[in-house]
């Protein structure tokens, strides 16, 4: 789900190469793109591993600077440290309105929330291991697994049925809470103000975790809610309202 009105804002884009794929690399970079201009792009982790061999062949593709942390000490994790320095200082001295935390690992958290703190919005972007924590601390999460489609490879995520939808709790009452915040007189609301309104109660819903490209996709899959594409944009409604 793209968040509109957003195209313009200046992005950081920071990477723990130590806890991302480099497979993910052009669906993520597409992603950040709906979200606004990426004005740093910088990954983290000890070049001198051989781990990280694959990132090396894409960074100089997608012109993102690789800081390098060395690992002082066995069992800790330095490139933790050096990106949420950086993060800081950016937050500071940098005119962004985002950030794009690219990780899995639950040390971002405060982080997270501490730039939010700040008046400055935060995406993480993380497999869907990630810890409940991290997830919760940003605006918006999306799972890496479905950024595998859009940089044209098969989706590792299947397209639920509408038995499996239907079947699942929190996902119809997300939907019906947000359609009844947003709805008129009518109980019709625009489908836009509904996502909007989901995001904001799970950081992580995204309909291609349910296989589905968009909400109104996601929405008709379901069955149980009407919708109606108007001059003014597309609306929904529960279906039990009628």
């Amino acid at each position: 789900m793209a968040v509109s009105g957003e195209n313009n804002a200046a992005l950081a884009v920071l990477i723990d190469a130590d806890n991302a794929s480099p497979a993910i690399i052009e669906g993520l970079l597409a992603e950040v793109a709906k979200l606004g201009i990426a004005s740093v792009k910088r990954i983290y982790g000890d070049w001198t591993t051989p781990n990280l061999g694959q990132w090396k062949t894409v960074l100089l593709e997608h012109s993102i600077q690789p800081i390098q942390q060395f690992r002082y000490t066995t069992g800790k994790n330095a490139t933790d440290s050096a990106m949420i320095i950086d993060a800081m200082d950016l937050l500071y001295t940098g005119p962004f309105a985002g950030f794009c935390l690219v990780s899995s690992d639950s040390d971002f958290t405060r982080l997270a929330s501490r730039i939010r703190e700040s008046g400055k919005r935060v995406y993480g972007f993380g497999e869907q291991k990630t810890p409940r924590a991290f997830v919760s601390a940003c605006d918006r999460f999306v799972y890496t697994e479905v950024l595998s489609a859009s940089a044209g490879a098969e989706p590792e995520l299947k397209q639920r049925s509408a038995k499996e939808l239907r079947g699942d709790s929190k996902l119809l009452s997300l939907f019906r809470l947000a359609i009844e915040a947003a709805s008129d007189e009518n109980g019709w609301a625009h489908l836009g103000g509904v996502g909007s309104n989901i995001v904001k109660q799970a950081p992580d819903f995204d309909p291609r975790n349910y296989g589905y490209s968009k909400l109104s996709e996601l929405a008709a899959a379901i069955g149980l809610f009407e919708i109606d594409r108007r001059d003014k944009g597309m609306l929904i409604r529960d279906g039990r309202k009628k």
